[in-house]
């Protein structure tokens, strides 16, 4: 909706977008019908942590250019953007600036004035909210196009009744994430680390993705060497636990992430890909349960695997 929106109404003025090649699929699949309309989408490249570089975004940027979309935090990889710069870098350009804060807000600050945003997106079962719901902040005077035409419900952008308990209940979560974020993320650093270096320690051939250290609290996303990620998911499930391979909501996909492909990671290393995120229920037992429990089931698929086996066979 915002993408859409955001670009039909302005299109007199240009038919340039920007955004990166690590966006998820709710901006990069709306962007495609775009460009099936007339409409002419740059990708900016990241680097090996997944982050883009400000100067990228500024060399992107044409006469025609009318808005650029980048997301806040990778919700696949982890990494924090420097959305701040890259908010100076469209401002002094004049152009619209959508954020995807969907993987940040509630886990860390969001200011929409110090990133400079015109349009921002968030989603209320990121933090604890009601799922189905989801806000688009769009500052004072922002042209858009109506999502859904009709009545005049959500200043006409949005035809259809309300979802009032919804509405409601993403308030509420968005109140208690804004009021208990410092106390969230002081519990979840320290499962995280333990978690990582627990795995770093006992496990051989595997790999961090994302910034080791500008990355969401509660994210920790891996790829283990010879194995594949959906057979560690089905070991897991089996043991009561829960992980994804890739981002949720593409993890049905059986090819590699387009995030790590962008990061430069080799497919037949993305493939064995898992992403842990961890949440406030999390606690020290079940780290330590799934650092005794994984291990073993790694070198189990590995016993398995005729390139384990190679790569053995070499070193010797």
């Amino acid at each position: 909706f915002a993408l859409r929106g955001l670009a039909l109404a302005n299109q007199k003025k240009g038919k340039h977008i920007i955004t990166s090649k690590i966006e998820h699929f709710s901006i990069l699949n709306p962007l495609k019908r775009l460009e099936k309309v007339g409409f002419k989408v740059t990708h900016i490249p990241v680097d090996k942590y997944g982050m883009i570089d400000p100067d990228e975004v500024a060399k992107a940027i044409t006469p025609e250019t009318i808005l650029i979309s980048i997301m806040h935090a990778n919700t696949e990889v982890g990494t924090i953007e420097p959305i701040e710069e890259i908010g100076k870098v469209v401002k002094e350009h004049d152009v619209l600036f959508h954020v995807d804060a969907v993987a940040s807000t509630g886990s860390i600050p969001v200011d929409v004035n110090k990133i400079m945003a015109d349009a921002l997106s968030l989603s209320s079962n990121q933090f604890y909210g009601p799922p189905g719901v989801g806000a688009l902040f769009l500052r004072e005077r922002t042209r858009i196009v109506p999502f859904i035409e009709g009545g005049v419900q959500e200043g006409g952008r949005r035809a259809g009744t309300e979802n009032i308990p919804g509405i409601v209940g993403m308030g509420k979560a968005a109140e208690l994430a804004k009021k208990e974020m410092e106390t969230r993320t002081r519990a979840l650093i320290p499962l995280r680390d333990k978690l990582l270096n627990g795995l770093m320690n006992s496990i051989d051939h595997i790999h961090l993705n994302g910034h080791p250290e500008k990355r969401l609290p509660n994210n920790i996303n891996i790829c283990l060497e010879y194995v594949e990620g959906e057979s560690i998911l089905l070991f897991l499930d089996m043991k009561g636990i829960a992980v994804s391979s890739g981002s949720a909501c593409t993890s049905r996909a059986l090819k590699s992430s387009h995030v790590l492909s962008a990061m430069g990671v080799e497919d037949s290393i993305a493939q064995g890909s898992i992403l842990f995120s961890l949440g406030i229920d999390n606690s020290e037992e079940h780290i330590e349960y799934v650092l005794e429990t994984l291990p073993p089931i790694i070198k189990r698929l590995r016993e398995m695997s005729p390139l384990y086996e190679d790569s053995q066979n070499r070193r010797k």
